[in-house]
């Protein structure tokens, strides 16, 4: 309807009024994106919330490594994956950054070890084979127990080259051997209680000092226990072989530790410790051989020097000290020295003793030597030198002409003046060796004042005489042996054909023990009559009887 215009007098109509409704700013298509974009932030936040701290570890190479599927593996369990992999600012290292679950933040502190995962073999046997199939993995090492704070304190490491020999959640105890030298030792090496495989070798250093080597152990529980105060280590490698006094001796432990070496141990129980076990990080001495393990404490030790004018081949330094089948010591030194008086070399021994090994009779000496003020080895060496003690060199081996020496007493030996020096100088005899040589001697001069010369000459004559004697015996003695064999034959001849059975003296001899046999039954029977009537011999025989009457009587 049109709008009537006023005073025109037509009617007018106004435009009608269109009034449209004022719509809203915003659209609602927008709250679609809004929402998806508070979910993605949602996500985030509870993804940032969820994450774990991010460590780098540095490696030699990343053999093996592949950035979103190698994982980080605690006790075989996942706690992580490798998001990249670079280098360091030399390019000497590869640096992998690893991104840790958040509930092993605490993993991420110092002690902390990671290692690649991979097959390899070593001297403990071959690992990691399990990753031919599934891929290399970094391990990961921590000690026992968890922040609380479950923070992570470190995120820079090292990683190792070489997975370590035990981990930190293996039970046993750990230990520090202190040795001259390495040997035949590497990581993995066997440790050894009774000839059974208790524990490894798990890491070796050189002291701080360079003058030994720290050689760290582990042994397995329960088996730590047997680890004493009073443990003695020794070094189990190889074979070992000894010559001595009682002849040729081997020693080892395994087959394995011939060819990776080894170390063994065995507790002594002493009155001092108890026998209690030993506790974790204990620190003990490695020794070279079972032997020198095993020997007594040896105390304070003694010098002493010996003098020696004969040889002394077949004695080294480290040969034994013996008294009384006790080793007190060994030989330290040998050197040469010349005597003017006498225009002569000799030789000079040095050794070590330890009186400690002479038991009670040393600390009885050591208490009365304290009291005065006075040495209680020399105080004692000097008792017993006034009383005979002197050294001497044996043959301690026949077969290897090996010499040791030997304390014993000699009472006819010559009085020697004892005085107090250092070392302590023992007087000497000689020894067996020297002693058979004299005899030798002897026997040979003896034998050189035989006159062999006239012996041969002698020999020379009667030989001459026995080839005339022989000559004589073959050209005058057989001729006639040979003769008088003959007619012995002949005769012999003659008495067999006189003694043939149809010969006449065989006859001959026949009849007459017939004869014999006659003469011998009438005297039988003379003897019968004689017996039955001895009154015969006087008045002789009488009448025959009748047969049938009595006897007749004249």
């Amino acid at each position: 309807m049109a709008d009537q215009v006023p005073g025109s007098g037509e009617e007018k109509y106004q435009s009608p009024t269109i009034s449209r409704k004022q719509k809203s700013r915003i659209s609602w298509i927008w709250l679609v994106p809004i929402v998806a974009a508070l979910m993605g932030l949602s996500l985030v936040v509870r993804t940032w919330m969820q994450a774990g701290p991010d460590i780098s570890i540095s490696f030699n190479t990343a053999e093996g490594l592949e950035v979103g599927k190698t994982q980080l593996r605690y006790k075989d369990v996942n706690i992580g994956t490798v998001k990249s992999i670079g280098f360091n600012s030399d390019r000497s290292k590869v640096v992998v950054q690893a991104e840790l679950a958040k509930e092993v933040s605490d993993l991420a502190r110092e002690g902390t070890n990671f290692w690649v995962v991979r097959p390899r073999l070593d001297v403990s046997g071959v690992s990691g084979l399990g990753t031919l199939l599934s891929g290399a993995y970094i391990g990961v090492d921590a000690f026992e127990g968890k922040d609380h704070s479950n923070k992570a304190t470190k995120l820079h490491f090292e990683g190792l080259e070489i997975p370590p020999a035990v981990t930190h959640d293996r039970a046993g105890k750990r230990f520090m051997l202190r040795a001259s030298d390495l040997g035949s030792l590497d990581i993995g090496s066997p440790v050894y209680f009774r000839r059974i495989n208790v524990g490894r070798v798990i890491g070796y250093a050189l002291d701080k000092t360079g003058g030994a080597v720290n050689v760290e152990v582990f042994v397995d529980a329960p088996n730590d226990k047997f680890v004493t105060n009073g443990a003695r280590f020794w070094n189990a490698s190889g074979v070992d072989f000894s010559v001595n006094a009682d002849g040729l001796k081997v020693r080892t432990q395994s087959l394995v530790s011939m060819a990776v070496g080894g170390v063994a141990f065995e507790s002594v129980q002493s009155a001092r410790d108890g026998g209690a076990a030993a506790p974790a990080d204990a620190h003990f001495d490695l020794y070279p051989t079972e032997a020198a393990a095993k020997a007594n404490p040896d105390g304070e030790a003694f010098p002493i020097r010996m003098r020696f004018d004969q040889s002394i081949r077949g004695l080294a330094v480290g040969a034994p000290i013996d008294f009384s089948g006790i080793t007190l010591g060994n030989v330290t030194q040998i050197n040469l020295d010349f005597d003017p008086a006498t225009k002569r070399f000799y030789s000079l021994v040095d050794a070590t003793l330890y009186p400690e090994r002479l038991g009670r009779v040393y600390e009885e000496v050591r208490d009365r030597a304290a009291k005065d003020g006075d040495a209680a080895g020399n105080r004692l060496l000097g008792v017993m030198i006034k009383h005979g003690l002197r050294a001497q060199l044996r043959t301690a081996n026949l077969l290897t002409g090996q010499l040791y020496v030997v304390l014993d007493d000699f009472p006819n030996a010559k009085p020697v003046d004892y005085q107090p020096t250092n070392p302590v100088n023992i007087p000497t005899v000689p020894g067996n060796l020297d002693q058979l040589q004299q005899q030798v001697s002897n026997i040979v001069a003896k034998i050189d004042k035989i006159p062999f010369d006239k012996i041969g000459e002698d020999l020379r004559t009667t030989l001459s005489s026995t080839s005339k004697l022989m000559n004589r015996l073959d050209k005058q003695v057989a001729p006639e042996a040979q003769n008088m064999l003959k007619q012995a034959k002949e005769s012999m001849a003659n008495i067999n054909s006189l003694l043939a059975s149809d010969a006449s003296l065989p006859v001959n001899t026949e009849k007459a023990m017939q004869e014999l046999s006659r003469a011998a039954r009438s005297l039988r029977a003379l003897a019968d009559f004689l017996q039955s009537n001895p009154e015969a011999l006087l008045r002789g025989r009488g009448n025959d009887p009748i047969p049938g009457s009595g006897p007749v009587r004249n």
